[in-house]
């Protein structure tokens, strides 16, 4: 199964960067990895909320690969403990599916036709993160899942 992760801007910071890399590479222990970062919408100062996310849905849905799962990292997503989310990535890897693709969304959330296409959405918590450090959080909790699948000790319970 490949991971394909989308996201909209780039990381500004340095050590999100490097957090970021850290995770991407040890991932590619595990599984297929792909990152797209697609960038910031140009005029969208000029533009409604609504028309970013309907701009930025159009962008995301046009670089979901076809045949993939959609899970959009939504705050209004399923919560899962470290180990529930090992085992919902177990689970997706051994159903035979092509691909899952994880998406974050821009400031302003997902337009509608993104939530039409989606086949499930998680939180990674109740509090709010920036949409850049959600990316590294996401990548270490997807490597996490990996190394508890396998039975390695990075996680402790």
């Amino acid at each position: 199964m490949k991971i394909t992760f989308i996201c909209i801007g780039k990381t500004s910071k340095k050590f999100l960067e490097e957090g970021e890399q850290e995770y991407l590479n040890r991932l590619k222990n595990y599984t297929k990895i792909e990152r797209i970062e697609l960038p910031d919408l140009k005029n969208a100062r000029k533009l409604t909320l609504e028309q970013i996310k309907k701009e930025e849905g159009t962008l995301f849905l046009s670089k979901i690969p076809p045949g993939d799962e959609l899970i959009l990292l939504d705050e209004r997503g399923k919560h899962y403990s470290s180990i529930d989310f090992s085992k919902f990535i177990d689970k997706k890897n051994i159903s035979g599916i092509k691909g899952v693709t994880f998406l974050v969304g821009g400031a302003y959330g997902f337009s509608d036709e993104v939530y039409a296409r989606a086949n499930g959405k998680i939180s990674l918590s109740t509090m709010t993160f920036s949409h850049q450090m959600i990316r590294m959080i996401f990548f270490e909790q997807l490597y996490r899942a990996f190394t508890i699948i396998k039975g390695e000790p990075y996680h402790h319970e």
